[in-house]
């Protein structure tokens, strides 16, 4: 196992040959004489852990000290204090600053070579609970990803879909929004919650669902409420997915010039998520064979596209949708139905 690696700042080079006897055996040490080259070291490689003097000239080590837990990349760095000060008061000043612990000047070897090690096991098991725990929740969100598929796909069976075609639209949502330049986050975000578009289809009759022949104004009626049921089981959340996940499901029918359901908005009233999905969920229901279809070509789904363009769909994002094309067909050949 690699040594650790302690820093030490001292301005006084004594003070600095007493701490490196005690404790170059057993660990990788460096020095600096003053505190704006212990910053510049600390830059270059951070140490596991830090002795600081207190009163040097120029920057004392509370300016230090403040300077590092200031810094995202230097704040979890343990530093003792290492000082003739012995005040409450001064002590009182390093801990509120950040430290964890205080060592007096003149140093015991054996307290010193205690502290280091303590700080030291502390420092280990906090990194390593860290990294326990962003595990655990990498686990859980990919846990919470899952079900949201998985309820997507419940709606498609009930509606003579397979879940493929969740899979499908949801790549072409995130490919959509990756080429439009959107934070990576807003893409990871789209593709999870896509799949939950329809989950409103679990409320929806059988009888009008999968009714073979036209559906009369009053069925209309009830499956149009399709996208506030599914808004309603998805329910009003502070999580940034399932609200996605939500305004997906109740504006995805929504249309450009206001002609869509349930609430008739138009243009960029639609949220983002909603019109993008909207162009997703069409080409990949047009260019799958169904029951009751056939599948429609490439090139007669596009020119459908783009003659609603500006009508059901964002013109923008439909131009957008085109130049990537190519990627969708390869999605789309990857995830074929058999």
């Amino acid at each position: 196992m690699d040594k650790a690696t302690v820093l030490i700042v001292d301005d006084t080079p004594e003070n600095i040959d007493i701490l490196v006897g005690i404790l170059s055996d057993d660990y990788k040490i460096k020095v600096a004489i003053d505190g704006p080259r212990a910053l510049a070291l600390v830059a270059k490689s951070r140490p596991d852990l830090i002795l600081l003097d207190v009163m040097m000239p120029g920057m004392n080590g509370y300016e230090v000290c403040k300077l590092l837990k200031q810094d995202p990349l230097t704040s979890h760095i343990p530093v003792i204090f290492v000082t003739a000060l012995s005040e409450v008061a001064d002590e009182t000043q390093g801990f509120a600053l950040g430290a964890v612990d205080y060592i007096t000047k003149p140093v015991s070897a054996a307290v010193v070579k205690a502290r280091v090690k303590t700080h030291l096991a502390l420092y280990d098991q906090k990194r390593l609970l860290e990294q326990q725990v962003k595990i655990r929740t990498q686990e859980l969100e990919a846990t919470r990803f899952e079900i949201i598929r998985r309820l997507g796909r419940a709606a498609e069976y009930k509606d003579n879909e397979t879940g493929l075609h969740v899979v499908r639209m949801s790549h072409y949502a995130r490919l959509l929004a990756i080429k439009l330049g959107l934070p990576d986050t807003f893409c990871d975000l789209i593709f999870n919650a896509a799949p939950m578009h329809d989950i409103g289809k679990i409320g929806t009759p059988d009888a009008v669902l999968k009714k073979p022949g036209k559906l009369n104004a009053e069925e209309w009626a009830i499956m149009q409420q399709h996208a506030v049921i599914g808004a309603e089981i998805i329910g009003e959340h502070d999580d940034p997915l399932l609200t996605m996940a939500r305004r997906i499901a109740l504006t995805h029918h929504e249309k450009w010039d206001g002609a869509g359901y349930p609430y008739g908005l138009v243009g960029e009233d639609i949220p983002l998520e909603g019109r993008i999905v909207a162009i997703a969920d069409v080409f990949d229901a047009l260019t799958s064979q169904r029951p009751y279809k056939p599948a429609w070509t490439i090139e007669a789904t596009m020119e459908l596209l783009e003659s609603e363009a500006g009508k059901h769909f964002d013109p923008k994002l439909v131009a957008e949708f085109k130049q990537i094309l190519p990627q969708v067909v390869e999605i789309r050949d990857t995830h074929l139905e058999y």
